[in-house]
């Protein structure tokens, strides 16, 4: 197996680290004061993630975007990564479930978004329904031409900015060999519509500055041509997607992770205690050692998820695994971290503290830890219980 990156692979991580550094670094403090994004700071950073190129990166060619494959991505989200999510995420990455779209939908969702000029937001998780999809309440009941649908929505990421939902609900039953089983489908549907409210969600001490909301429906009629792919086959148009976004959370998480890294090797060779340099001990070197080696392990189940995602052999068992092991490794570095600054480590000083922070989420959103292994584990047996 070859480990060397290609010229682009390194141009990519080049470029990218730079803007990182100059165009969203210097707001990181602002963000966490006041655990808001300026609407001009909005718009500032994504005109210059569109000049840049990085905008909508993951988008094919044909349609406007960067034409990167999975392997250049996952080096872009990592190098991202680094920089405070409420900033990151400006830079843009339109669901890859847009591709879903057809005929119109495709001029008034999917190009807009590509070209920064609409964002979206996914709505699955209910205040009953987390883990557990199909046992979502939300619900949408045929009425003619129509869907009218009524339910709550909870913990949906960045609704607040957002011009429209993907919003999953269920919309009938079928049966299955475990008994009766929810159909889902997958619905566009505009903010402001009468019925369709968005209303504020919960303080979370992960990733100030991004929102999540509550989604409230009441009767809120939208046409059938809203339907995203197949009526009952919302999980079909998803899959694509989950897997993408587990791997993106994976990639963020190395960044993220490399970050406190590196203050901690400067910390470590300039921080003086009892007359040497605090890396010449063992308990802060053992701990660098045990830091490095984890995250390049991560750094490896991620990479080759991603390979195997461009060669069409990705399986769900290679994104549980990157993610699962990303998000775990950047708790343990985090930690790591602000143990071997000390005091100092939990000061607003260092951005280790809000790297500590937001590391807590990512064992829980796109997937908790649980689930993540219930995959692996699944994929592991199943061979075993068909003999």
């Amino acid at each position: 197996m070859n480990f060397e990156l290609s010229h682009e692979h390194q141009l990519i991580i080049e470029s990218a680290r730079a803007f990182v550094e100059q165009e969203l670094y210097p707001y990181e403090e602002e963000v966490e004061r006041s655990d808001q994004v300026r609407p001009e700071l909005v718009e500032q950073i994504k005109q210059r993630a569109l000049a840049a190129g990085f905008y909508a990166a993951a988008m094919p060619e044909a349609i406007g975007g960067g034409g990167l494959d999975n392997f250049s991505m996952t080096l872009l989200d990592s190098e991202l990564g680094r920089a405070s999510f409420a900033l990151q995420y400006l830079v843009g990455r339109p669901s890859n479930i847009l591709q879903a779209c057809v005929g119109e939908q495709r001029e008034r969702y999917l190009l807009p978004c590509v070209r920064g000029e609409k964002i979206d937001c996914l709505a699955m998780t209910e205040p009953n329904a987390g883990s557990d999809l199909r046992g979502m309440q939300c619900r949408a009941e045929r009425d003619g031409d129509d869907y009218v649908i009524n339910g709550t929505k909870h913990f949906i990421s960045h609704a607040d900015i957002a011009d429209f939902v993907i919003l999953f609900a269920a919309t009938g039953v079928e049966k299955s060999a475990r008994g009766p089983r929810k159909k889902i489908t997958a619905f566009l549907v505009d903010k402001g519509i009468p019925g369709f409210t968005v209303r504020d969600g919960y303080h979370s001490v992960s990733h100030r500055g991004y929102h999540n909301c509550i989604l409230e429906f009441d009767d809120c009629r939208v046409p059938g041509s809203s339907v995203l792919g197949e009526a009952h086959k919302g999980f079909d148009v998803a899959n694509d997607w989950l897997g993408a976004t587990r791997l993106q959370v994976a990639a963020m998480c190395l960044g993220r992770a490399e970050r406190a890294l590196d203050l901690c090797l400067q910390w470590a060779a300039t921080r003086k205690q009892f007359g040497q340099t605090i890396g010449k001990f063992q308990g802060v070197s053992f701990k660098l050692a045990d830091m490095r080696t984890r995250l390049d392990a991560a750094e490896l189940l991620t990479l080759k998820a991603a390979w195997r995602a461009d060669h069409g052999s990705v399986t769900d068992q290679d994104y549980a695994m990157a993610k699962l092991y990303a998000t775990e490794m950047l708790a343990m570095v985090a930690d790591e971290a602000i143990q071997i600054h000390g005091g100092m480590g939990l000061m607003s000083d260092l951005p280790l503290e809000r790297i500590w922070r937001d590391a807590r989420v990512e064992r829980i959103w796109e997937g908790t830890s649980e689930i993540q292994r219930h995959i692996i584990s699944r994929a592991l047996l199943r061979p075993l219980e068909l003999r």
